[in-house]
């Protein structure tokens, strides 16, 4: 919408596809995790499940009506935002306990739900299956790593089914538009894992809730909502 490109079901499309290039980013980065750690592979199985079953028969509600909407990013950026903040001051003031490192197949189905809740644009993916997590006692380290582990079948699953839908319209132009999202996707993903896993060892997400509330606010001034 900033870049003033007109709404379609292309422009739908490519906003799903481009994210392959970031699951080869974190397949290129945790690959050892999936094939050496084959019980953490199961579990990453398990949280897949319960999304993929709620994509599948969200789809047509998804693609049609939450899809490029600004009102209902604006908001879950607002929204989201102030929640990261509430949860984290929540968390501080836990009594500290010891971290759990290995995941249960009852917790890696619980954050399969919640991580459904993505589905809505502007609800962060990572951050409600890391909160989540936390949620449940797991260690800050383990939960970031499941879910970027976690992201590979996901998305890989949405773009999939999203391209066997509608990639036989694609022109010439349009597969090259997508080429070109899937590599700068890529570069800025291995980035950004880089980034968040050194972030983490010192930092809670607070900056990231703000950075969300900041966002929104600016939105909200630009388009008036």
């Amino acid at each position: 919408s900033l870049l003033r490109i007109p709404q379609s079901e292309f422009l739908k499309t490519f906003e799903i596809a481009i994210q392959l290039g970031a699951i080869l980013s974190v397949v290129v980065l945790y690959w050892r995790s999936l094939v050496i750690d084959r019980e953490m592979a199961k579990r990453v199985v398990a949280a897949f499940i319960p999304t993929a079953l709620i994509g599948l028969i969200l789809y047509k509600f998804i693609k049609s009506f939450l899809l490029g909407s600004e009102t209902i990013v604006i908001w879950s950026l607002l929204f989201g935002g102030i929640f990261i903040i509430v949860f984290e001051m929540w968390y501080q003031k836990q009594p500290t306990r010891k971290e759990e490192e290995t995941i249960s197949y009852t917790q890696a189905f619980i954050i399969g739900l919640i991580q459904a809740l993505a589905v809505v644009p502007g609800v962060s993916r990572s951050a409600a299956t890391i909160i989540a997590g936390l949620s449940m006692g797991l260690s800050r380290r383990k939960i970031v790593e499941f879910s970027f582990l976690l992201a590979i079948p996901t998305m890989a699953a949405a773009v999939a089914l999203d391209l066997l839908k509608s990639a036989l319209s694609f022109t010439g132009s349009q597969v090259l538009y997508l080429l070109v999202g899937f590599t700068v996707s890529f570069a800025a993903a291995i980035l950004a894992v880089k980034f968040l896993l050194s972030f983490i060892k010192r930092n809670n997400f607070i900056l990231f809730g703000i950075y969300r509330i900041i966002l929104a606010i600016l939105f909200l001034a630009m388009y008036r909502l």
